[in-house]
């Protein structure tokens, strides 16, 4: 691959849509292939989409490690804000979309014929292989139980997707990208549940259309990004009022991850020693979202992405802290960024381990 690098990600796929756009805002040479599960599974022990080759050969696998390898390996133009208030913001929205964005991009996959109907042809038409298509969505399907999508929770579900499509709309009418007017990992993390999800299935994507133009036009844009057409982040530090009121209903999903923290944290007194690899799964624990209570599945990479905020915390400076946490205060997530784990989880290689 010394002509570039080399994608291996599908459009129907949640995490592929998160780092498309930032190869693309940043300009670096590379195409697009249908996975080579083959090719993937030699290069990291694991069979999950995206990867992407370099011009090296190293394989980089799992969304948000592709994002940061890629800000250290081309850092102009830069995704990743450097003040601390908006840096706080890229990396609250970035775990939003990789955790809270789950439980209704899967609901709205596979809880409506429409839905399933379509993303089974669009896993057998990426894979040529119906027969695989099929278990495949037959095992996504499943799922849905161990995230949590119920009669008690699905009101709850669609009645937060309407309050974000809404919340979102208003603020793509005055601004091009979450930040300002220039792409941000913020923008970046939210493409798994809005794009890969939510606009490309049958019922939300109508819905979307119908109902959301706005947030349409931002899905357009993050897919043909011209940064010569961006003029910058908002000046000062500053969030606009539009996106923290999208960020208050993001934050629906932060009782869900105090639930899921916790009962990590428990899991891991009794069962897990420093070295240990992770297992995908070690479990399931009560959550409540919008007030509805359910089962949920517990993921130590949960651990792993929450503390990617925490360490931003952290390392800042006391005023540029307390600066930060003023600007959540009364967001819902000010309770998230006041969680302090008890055990922590590093990646090394392509696996994650216990700390």
């Amino acid at each position: 691959m010394k002509d570039g690098y080399e994608y291996h990600g599908a459009d129907v796929s949640y995490f592929s849509g998160i780092p498309r756009p930032a190869l693309l805002q940043k300009g670096v040479h590379f195409r697009e292939v249908q996975p080579v599960y083959g090719k993937i599974r030699e290069a990291t022990g694991v069979s999950f989409i995206p990867v992407l080759f370099t011009p090296e050969g190293e394989a980089w696998q799992d969304s948000s490690d592709i994002l940061d390898r890629l800000e250290a390996a081309h850092p102009e133009p830069a995704l990743y804000p450097s003040t601390p208030v908006q840096r706080i913001a890229g990396y609250l929205v970035e775990l939003y979309g990789n955790e809270g964005g789950l439980l209704p991009a899967m609901h709205y996959r596979w809880s409506f014929e429409d839905s399933v109907r379509q993303a089974r042809a669009d896993f057998a038409a990426g894979s040529g292989n119906l027969e695989a298509s099929s278990a495949f969505a037959d095992r996504m399907a499943g799922s849905l139980p161990m995230l949590g999508v119920n009669e008690a929770t699905i009101p709850a579900i669609e009645a937060h997707v309407r309050e974000l499509f809404d919340a979102l709309s208003a603020h793509f009418e005055e601004h091009a990208f979450l930040l300002g007017d220039r792409m941000s990992l913020a923008d970046c993390g939210l493409m798994g549940p809005l794009y890969g999800h939510l606009y490309r299935d049958a019922v939300p994507g109508r819905l979307m259309r119908d109902t959301a133009f706005r947030l349409t036009t931002w899905i357009d844009r993050m897919n043909r990004p011209n940064p010569s057409r961006q003029t910058g982040w908002l000046a000062e530090d500053r969030l606009a009022p539009t996106f923290v009121e999208a960020l208050r209903v993001m934050a629906d999903c932060v009782p869900v991850l105090e639930a899921q923290l916790a009962a990590l944290d428990d899991w891991a007194d009794a069962n897990a020693k420093p070295g240990d690899e992770t297992e995908r799964a070690v479990g399931m624990t009560t959550a409540s979202f919008r007030g509805a209570e359910f089962q949920t599945g517990l993921r130590p990479y949960s651990i792993w992405m929450t503390a990617r905020v925490l360490d931003q915390l952290a390392a800042l400076t006391p005023t540029e802290r307390t600066r930060a946490e003023q600007a959540f205060t009364g967001t819902g997530w000010d309770r998230l960024l006041a969680i302090h784990p008890r055990h922590r989880i590093e990646r090394r290689g392509h696996s994650l381990y216990w700390v």
